[in-house]
């Protein structure tokens, strides 16, 4: 974790302001040797959920060693070009992307659960190397979905009060607690840090991270509501992807047996079906999947690999992070089995930078 002065001075109010505090950061920090098997392509800012901008991403990123670092926010794309800016600042390169949710409707799996533990019907979908001409078109798409999402919120705020009692205002109480103001979006975890500051308003910030963890383990089924109008179709998001020019990739989540991070529990997910299910979304034009390798079993990850070479698609890797008590580097890097997601991750910034590496 980042020490909290620090953390704080790159958690400053604007980019402006952040991205000085790096500049000076980086005059007095001692930051470790870059491992070039240190990539991670999954990291979460506040811009959906986390404690970090995207500059502090970046600093926490290269405080561990990493090589490259890519941000992923829910739903929305907001903190890119701070994050690229960072990179640029650390000499780190970086990757931006965008993670949703779509509609599965027309497909096989409309009514089944594939990588979603809340929702059946509904799979997360992954945009990563957005091109950078492209961000601003990005942001504008998801901005009616990100409406939508707070329409669901403010329902699930409503059932969050009914059961607790706990008497949330959306606008005065989970708001304040996200960047919605500058494009961010508000999430269940959103949800849930409210409702635990008004339940244990004494917490720390890891103990409130943890709590956080717990309540969207344990509490968030009881309260969540089906998402709809802000989840596109599957066929229509392709589309879009296609004609931004990113790369798609279906995040493949496996079935959990015992949950790495704690928010998750045990519970089937894609594998029973998972042949099939390769085939549908290759079927559907996705050259890629995105994987996280220190989260599934080998077996697993052997039957994964070997489905990806089967219909050709790009392997990506990426764990995400948006919690403090986590670290950003994947220790299964460290095994050369995994050295094509290191290639992975240099055509990723190759491809959003028109062809260059930086």
């Amino acid at each position: 974790m980042i020490d909290p002065g620090i953390l704080n001075r790159l958690n400053a109010d604007t980019a402006e302001e952040r991205l000085d505090a790096l500049r000076a950061e980086k005059a007095r920090a001692q930051f470790p040797p870059i491992n070039p098997r240190y990539i991670n392509n999954h990291i979460h800012t506040w811009y959906s959920f986390s404690p970090y901008s995207p500059t502090a991403a970046v600093f926490a990123a290269r405080s561990e060693g990493l090589c490259t670092a890519g941000i992923i926010d829910h739903d929305s794309i907001a903190g890119a070009r701070e994050f690229l800016r960072a990179g640029s600042i650390l000499d780190l390169p970086v990757t931006i992307g965008i993670e949703t949710r779509v509609s599965m409707a027309g497909t096989p799996f409309a009514g089944g659960r594939t990588n979603n533990p809340d929702q059946a019907g509904a799979s997360y979908m992954v945009l990563h190397a957005v091109p950078h001409d492209q961000i601003e078109r990005v942001q504008a798409y998801f901005e009616p979905l990100r409406e939508h999402r707070n329409t669901r919120n403010r329902k699930m705020v409503d059932a969050i009060n009914q059961l607790t009692g706990a008497g949330i205002d959306f606008d005065r109480d989970v708001k304040p607690l996200s960047r919605w103001h500058e494009g961010g979006s508000i999430t269940e975890r959103h949800l849930m840090q409210a409702l635990s500051r008004k339940t244990k308003p004494d917490l720390s910030m890891l103990e409130e991270y943890d709590h956080i963890g717990q309540l969207k383990k344990d509490f968030v089924p009881q309260i969540f509501i089906d998402a709809t109008d802000e989840c596109p179709a599957i066929q229509d998001y392709i589309a879009f992807c296609q004609d931004v020019n990113g790369i798609l990739a279906y995040p493949y989540l496996g079935d959990v047996t015992v949950s790495v991070t704690g928010d998750k529990k045990a519970q089937k997910f894609e594998d029973d079906y998972l042949d099939e299910l390769m085939q549908v979304l290759s079927d559907l034009g996705i050259k890629a999947i995105t994987y996280m390798p220190t989260r599934n079993t080998d077996e697993q990850l052997t039957r994964l690999r070997a489905l990806c070479d089967k219909h050709d698609m790009m392997q990506i890797s990426g764990e995400d992070i948006n919690s403090p008590r986590q670290s950003f580097i994947i220790e299964k890097m460290k095994e050369d089995r995994f050295s094509n997601l290191i290639d992975s991750t240099y055509q990723l910034i190759e491809h959003e930078n028109g062809g260059k590496t930086r």
